[in-house]
């Protein structure tokens, strides 16, 4: 069974300090709508970075005593979406991890389900759209923590050059598709005017 991470360690400096997971998304929050999805893949379902516990109280008793989540710190502070990454491979039950970050409302257990599947042919499974890729809704393996240590070393924390050091396997166009409209199944929400387009959009609510 594959293991799941939540990125929670955002300061959320563009939206005021908020917690982004907290936000209702069609009368449900981001965080729970989540962990509903992730955990139709797996009952290993972590929270990961520095604010893990604020992040774990937003979730409401019912779903807390239905579904157990794991809160996990970084190991190396400071280094944003990447310390995330690595502090979930070293705590994951599994050899494959599909990582997601905290704002995004939309993402399936389908589609996070092809990525993970993918895995026995990379060591990273990403979506790409005219956007770019998108690493934060993407699958990893421990195959990738080698190049992941070195690159926290070095302070070389962006996640999308990690790729040049292990195998990528890049889902696109159609096969992405297959799974939904890739521009809500990718949306997340990174400030205050992002959160009105996809409620204009989407017709989520505060």
């Amino acid at each position: 069974m594959p293991s799941a991470a939540i990125l929670a360690g955002g300061r959320a400096t563009r939206f005021g300090g908020r917690d982004k997971g907290a936000l209702v998304v069609e009368g449900r929050p981001i965080r729970e709508r989540q962990i509903a999805e992730l955990s139709r893949l797996t009952d290993d379902i972590m929270l990961v970075g520095g604010r893990v516990a604020a992040a774990r109280k937003s979730v409401t008793r019912e779903l807390r005593n239905e579904i157990a989540v794991r809160l996990v710190r970084d190991r190396v502070r400071g280094c944003g979406p990447m310390g995330g990454l690595d502090a979930a491979l070293a705590a994951a039950r599994d050899d494959r991890l599909v990582l997601v970050a905290g704002d995004m409302p939309f993402v399936t257990a389908e589609l996070l389900g092809h990525l993970l599947a993918l895995t026995r042919e990379a060591d990273i499974v990403v979506p790409q759209t005219p956007d770019g890729y998108h690493p934060l809704c993407a699958a990893y393996t421990r195959a990738c923590q080698p190049a992941l240590a070195a690159r926290l070393a070095d302070r070389r924390l962006k996640m999308d050059d990690l790729f040049a050091d292990v195998r990528v396997r890049v889902v696109t166009g159609d096969e992405l598709e297959r799974f939904g409209e890739s521009g809500r199944l990718l949306a997340n929400v990174n400030t205050p005017a992002e959160y009105e387009k996809i409620e204009a959009l989407f017709g989520h609510q505060l």
